[in-house]
């Protein structure tokens, strides 16, 4: 059974910064692709950012140009770095892993944004 760890989240101002990590137990470089999802109060779990195994990334328009993924190789991780954060990015954030088939969720870590 493939484990996912997120760690990162806690309470930020609006405009400052956070880094999300999410280590695994499998390759997440052998994953067909990596992500992450977050889920606010009262709304449905959405795509906020995506890796593939080739690396090509995609991301939720409202994150656009303020958060980025990429993975680092040497602790098998996939990081989130979220910028310029705003009241609206306030939601437990999971870590997903697409091993092609087998999907695998961490138990996600709390961001909350506020003043």
């Amino acid at each position: 059974q493939v484990q996912l760890v997120e760690s990162g989240g806690g309470l930020v101002q609006p405009g400052g910064s956070l880094r999300l990590a999410c280590a695994s137990s499998l390759s997440i470089f052998r994953a067909n692709a990596m992500g992450w999802y977050r889920q606010a109060p009262g709304k449905e779990r959405e795509l906020v950012a995506r890796i593939t195994r080739g690396g090509s990334t995609n991301y939720a328009d409202s994150v656009k140009g303020r958060f980025t993924i990429s993975r680092d190789v040497a602790k098998n991780t996939v990081v989130l770095q979220m910028n310029s954060l705003e009241p609206e990015d306030t939601a437990v954030y999971y870590c997903n892993g697409d091993w092609f088939g087998y999907d695998s969720w961490g138990q996600g870590t709390q961001v909350t944004v506020s003043s």
